[in-house]
């Protein structure tokens, strides 16, 4: 199968993960890029960034269109992750792609067992924001999006369910604008990793993105909460056993 051909395929699944799930852009994106095109790490990470900023900015549009985005808690995310998220990504490029990748499933699989364990019952009423909380959490997302290369919707999104009792619609929309902000923050320090981008996968691989943008949107809508989260965390599970398999193997 051509590269052509992978990338579409690839890009509209990362699109629908990101539309219906707020997340799983890059944690997918990454292993496409390396596994199925022939992208070397680095700049697989960097390549999942630019790919994942233009499709979550789209899908961002989409839900706050249906008000499923809570801007203050997502701005207080988002503006506590910027600074970490920059230092991490200057620092990533000095650490082994080894260490890198096997920290990258353990963060997934972390995240997947988190998602899978039973959470506060919304009340259906918006929940009160706590800025310090907030802040910590983002923070530390923004440091992992840096390190990593990915927007962190993965990991935003078990936050915001389990640490500010979001319902998952909610964590979903919200989890797109701290995306957004991470990966371009995290993109300003990889400058000289573009260079070498392969355009001609990154950009269909892009654009089918942003147009499975809005399936997973409608996606979102026809199934319940529980649902979506309990497959975002199978897909994560998945993805992080394959990975630190290939990784020992």
């Amino acid at each position: 199968m051509s590269a052509l051909i992978l990338a579409l395929i690839s890009g509209a699944v990362v699109g629908i993960a990101l539309g219906a799930l707020g997340g799983g852009g890059s944690v997918l994106a990454v292993p496409a890029l390396i596994y199925l095109l022939g992208f070397t790490p680095a700049a697989a990470t960097t390549a999942s960034l630019i790919i994942v900023t233009a499709t979550s900015l789209t899908a961002l549009y989409a839900h706050a269109r249906t008000g499923n985005v809570r801007w203050r808690a997502g701005a207080l995310f988002a503006a506590a992750g910027l600074l970490p998220a920059a230092a991490a990504g200057a620092a990533a490029s000095r650490l082994p792609q080894p260490v890198l990748t096997a920290t990258f499933a353990a963060i997934a699989a972390l995240a997947a067992v988190k998602m899978l364990r039973p959470s506060q019952a919304s009340t259906g009423q918006t929940p009160v924001v706590q800025p310090a909380k907030a802040a910590g959490t983002g923070a530390g997302l923004g440091a992992l999006t840096g390190l990593l290369g990915v927007g962190g919707g993965f990991l935003a999104v078990p936050a915001l369910v389990t640490v500010l009792a979001f319902e998952m619609q909610a964590a979903v929309g919200t989890s797109l604008l701290v995306i957004s902000a991470n990966s371009m923050a995290s993109l300003a320090t990889r400058g000289a990793t573009t260079a070498g981008i392969d355009w001609a996968v990154v950009g269909p691989f892009t654009g089918t993105a942003i147009l499975g943008v809005r399936d997973g949107k409608r996606l979102a809508a026809k199934v319940t909460g529980t649902l979506l989260q309990r497959t975002f965390a199978v897909v994560l599970l998945a993805v992080a056993a394959f990975m630190l398999i290939d990784g020992l193997t």
